[in-house]
């Protein structure tokens, strides 16, 4: 183990200098009124509310017993810590880390706070007793692969306690011979092994367990460059580990690659998605609702946020979208909608998290802020 206290990770001028930028434009606290989130359209009896517009490129969400909700970051190279977050009076935010790659992946663990960031898993022991600047942690590994290109991390524990840690494919679509790329790993805290839980992921940046089967549930970004509507983003289910869900060979059901498809092994050897969604959508965090606050019709129901396209056209995405589920099957629909607007977007939701009183948190990495999104029967609408 190696231990580093207020240690400061160089990167390239460039790197820095956009960092400063991104700063730099960071939004006001005006930049998120009453004006411009009544503007996003929510099902009868929801409000949406801001927590906090001052975590500059806010990427996956955790929070703790205490009340204290930790916010990672992509570009920004950040951490950030919001005491009270779901007090009348939330804390400014506190940088409890800075200048590390890529850290957008965080989760908790006996309250410990556990960063992805690249290569890198870092431990911040006993979090809410440090929220300070710049906050001490220590190396629990730096041998992951270190390929920016969807290097990018969304850390979970699952119910066996082990670590999760998704590696995206280091290109739009590629065979790597290090099998760890376009993977699920499992780490085993206690021993410190990582092993390869499922395969054939080209990149997934969410996660959750359901709540009553214990199957792991998780989004994958389909490929780029094959047109407006093909391939459909996935929602996937792993029921146990040595899955392999079709990359680079074959995409949603029964669409080969166009240069890998001929390839592939035997196709019955792929594991289909349950859900299926709007190519370039980019579904990202997913979370399973567990809470009680919401309408009965949302008991177990699946939240997904939807980073939005770059890659099309037309642009799709940029909402919260939600698949419940009953006799019938699944039903996918959108849940909050409006930042995008005439092909203008404002904002780019990326993680969604349930709080312990039913409210639903969402991150938004352009606006830089973290929504609350509650319930009452006798709200608007």
């Amino acid at each position: 183990m190696q231990t580093h206290a207020r240690r400061h990770w160089r990167r390239r001028l460039p790197q820095t200098l956009a960092h400063l930028c991104l700063i730099a434009a960071a939004p006001s606290l005006a930049a998120l009124d009453q004006a411009k989130l009544d503007r996003l359209s929510l099902p009868p009896g929801f409000v949406i509310t801001v927590v906090t517009d001052a975590v500059p490129n806010a990427r996956q969400m955790a929070l703790s017993e205490a009340g204290t909700l930790f916010v990672g970051t992509r570009r920004a190279g950040d951490v950030y810590a919001v005491a009270n977050a779901l007090g009348p009076a939330p804390a400014a935010p506190v940088t409890i880390a800075r200048d590390l790659t890529m850290p957008s992946g965080i989760a908790l663990n006996d309250g410990d706070l556990y960063v992805g960031a690249l290569n890198r898993i870092l431990r911040f022991p006993d979090i809410d007793a440090n929220l300070r600047e710049d906050a001490a942690f220590t190396l629990i590994t730096d041998d992951l692969p270190d390929k920016p290109h969807h290097g990018w991390k969304y850390l979970g524990f699952g119910p066996d306690g082990a670590l999760y840690i998704p590696v995206g494919a280091p290109c739009n679509v590629c065979l790597s011979e290090d099998q760890r790329f376009a993977s699920l790993l499992r780490m085993d805290l206690t021993t410190g092994q990582i092993a390869i839980y499922a395969r054939g992921i080209r990149n997934t940046v969410g996660f959750d367990w359901h709540p009553n089967t214990g199957a792991l549930w998780f989004s994958e970004n389909g490929r780029d460059m094959l047109g407006d509507d093909v391939p459909p983003e996935e929602i996937n289910v792993a029921t146990g580990p040595g899955l392999h869900f079709g990359y680079p060979f074959v995409h949603g059901r029964d669409l080969p690659d166009p240069e890998f498809g001929s390839k592939q092994p035997r196709a019955s050897e792929f594991t289909a998605p349950r859900v299926r969604i709007q190519a370039h959508s980019a579904a990202l965090g997913v979370a399973f609702y567990t809470g009680q606050q919401f309408p009965e019709r949302f008991r177990n129901a699946l939240f997904i946020a939807e980073h939005g396209s770059w890659n099309r056209s037309s642009k799709v995405g940029y909402q919260i979208s939600v698949v419940t589920f009953d006799e019938q099957g699944d039903h996918y629909a959108p849940f909050v909608t409006g930042w995008l607007e005439n092909e203008n977007n404002w904002g780019r939701p990326n993680d969604v998290l349930v709080a312990p009183d039913g409210s639903l948190l969402i991150s938004d990495d352009q606006a830089g802020a973290v929504y609350r999104v509650s319930y009452s029967e006798s709200g608007p609408g």
